[in-house]
């Protein structure tokens, strides 16, 4: 089965393994008590706080489309609280439904709409990791109940999925720099191909070399979009850090950048809604490298997934009506582009 629909089926299969694992050997009772005591003030603190962080996404979405046209922030706004309450229905649909939504009202084309969120990715990852080495070798850590050899995976890890994004990044600062080169180089191996795939295909390449224009722009701007992708890691860390609050748990603030990196391999599993991979990692985070009890930190990770996520799902399902959709017509704008970007998709 291919498509959203396989992608869905295989999501929602992931969820419930991950699951299944979250709850095993959970001691219910002591699981219910925790919820009942969580204190409702700070958890509804982590809502208000998830509204200010994808307003900074959607503000720093403006500064790395600003080569290639100026979007008001309202639309970047509505764009990005659909596409993200899109893909906690449809796994990953938010990749193509903010570009798209865009492109509807700018004549930014699709590809190079979606090259920025590509390298969106790549800068936040990028960030944590930075974020993630400053916590490790700079900031004053707490005890950790981990053995070496976890904090070693960890560590190594990182240090991977860190060189990986750099030399990703430098594929596509090479793609943008020498753009007129590599592309001659992709046209004459696609002059090969037939012309109803060649044609289309150089010009999403194109189109996807002209998103990444942000990567020339003045060292000003790079910084403004850098400092932006510090404070919005540092406010979901803020987001994390009430939640801890909420359960009377004893660990300072920049524990949450551990936190934020075990999440980041946890929600990059696609499941809908990030369903079990959140909740499995946040578990991992704070049972196993923090000793927290199993039960509080089991209900901390499932009022962490439901308070961060709601405010997403309202403001998404009310702007939809903004953006003239309904959840039928987002289903089938990511059907129609289950390989982006290498078919544009038409408004």
């Amino acid at each position: 089965m291919r498509g959203p629909r396989g992608r869905l089926v295989l999501g929602v299969a992931l969820a419930v393994i991950l699951l299944g694992l979250f709850f095993r050997g959970m001691d219910w009772e002591a699981l219910g008590r925790a919820l009942r005591e969580a204190h409702l003030l700070p958890l509804l603190g982590v809502s208000a706080v998830t509204v200010v962080v994808y307003t900074v996404r959607a503000w720093r979405w403006g500064f790395l489309l600003a080569p290639l046209g100026r979007v008001r922030f309202i639309d970047l706004f509505s764009a990005t609280y659909v596409g993200f309450a899109s893909g906690l229905l449809v796994p990953r649909a938010q990749e193509i439904i903010r570009p798209w939504l865009i492109s509807r009202r700018y004549p930014i084309p699709l590809s190079a709409g979606f090259a920025t969120v590509i390298l969106e990715r790549l800068i936040d990852l990028i960030t944590v990791l930075l974020l993630f080495a400053l916590y490790l070798f700079v900031l004053p850590t707490p005890s950790m109940e981990a053995g070496g050899s976890l904090m070693g995976v960890i560590k190594i890890g990182g240090a991977v999925t860190g060189a990986v994004a750099v030399a990703i990044l430098g594929v596509l600062l090479a793609l943008h720099t020498w753009s007129d080169r590599v592309l001659a180089v992709l046209e004459r191996l696609l002059a090969h191909a037939p012309r109803w795939l060649a044609a289309p295909l150089g010009r999403i390449l194109r189109a996807f070399s002209e998103g990444l224009a942000v990567l020339r722009a003045p060292a000003s701007h790079l910084a403004a979009i850098f400092a932006q992708s510090v404070l919005l890691w540092l406010v979901i860390g803020l987001a994390f850090h009430l939640n801890h609050r909420a359960f009377s748990l004893d660990l300072p603030f920049q524990t949450t950048i551990l936190l934020i990196a075990f999440l980041v391999v946890g929600v990059a599993i696609p499941t809908p809604g990030m369903v079990g991979g959140f909740h499995a990692f946040y578990l991992l985070a704070l049972h196993q490298v923090y000793g927290v009890d199993r039960a509080t930190a089991a209900a901390a990770g499932i009022t962490a997934h439901a308070f961060t996520n709601l405010p997403i799902l309202v403001f998404g399902l009310a702007l939809m009506g903004r953006e003239g959709l309904s959840l039928g017509r987002v289903a089938a704008v990511a059907d129609e582009d289950t390989s982006a970007p290498f078919q544009e998709v038409q408004p």
